[in-house]
């Protein structure tokens, strides 16, 4: 799918636990200044997104629980699902103006770790709702 980027993830595990390299600077092109990184926790079942952006890049990684993130492009109908979570470590790197939408397919809660290329503004989000996961 075009405007879609989905690096694996090298998980490296000793007696302290895990650790993970969610994203690095050499994989997001061009160096623009910082923008957000958000954590959001979904319990079971729930839907975060069901939205578009116009010009926000977002990088997701689910680091804890289980995740089906759900990508469509709007201008050719097409569909892509990639499960994200502890056990499935990857960044799935969504460029406007692909739809998405993540739910928490596991028994536990979801964390989800976003970076997102701009600061949000309330007063111009760039987030428009367009619902393709229930």
């Amino acid at each position: 799918m075009r405007q879609i980027e989905i690096t694996e993830l090298k998980k490296r595990s000793d007696e302290r636990g895990w650790l993970v390299e969610v994203l690095r600077g050499e994989g997001m092109g061009e160096r623009n200044e910082f923008g957000q990184i958000f954590v959001s926790v979904a319990p079971p079942g729930k839907i975060r997104g069901n939205h578009y952006h116009d010009r926000k890049i977002e990088w997701f990684c689910v680091p804890s629980g289980t995740g089906l993130l759900l990508l469509k492009d709007p201008e050719t109908g097409e569909e892509m699902e990639v499960v994200l979570g502890e056990n499935e470590p990857k960044t799935v790197k969504i460029s406007p103006p692909i739809i998405h939408a993540i739910k928490n397919i596991g028994e536990k809660d979801m964390v989800l770790m976003v970076y997102v290329n701009e600061t949000f503004d309330p007063s111009d989000p760039d987030t428009f709702y367009k619902k393709i996961l229930e």
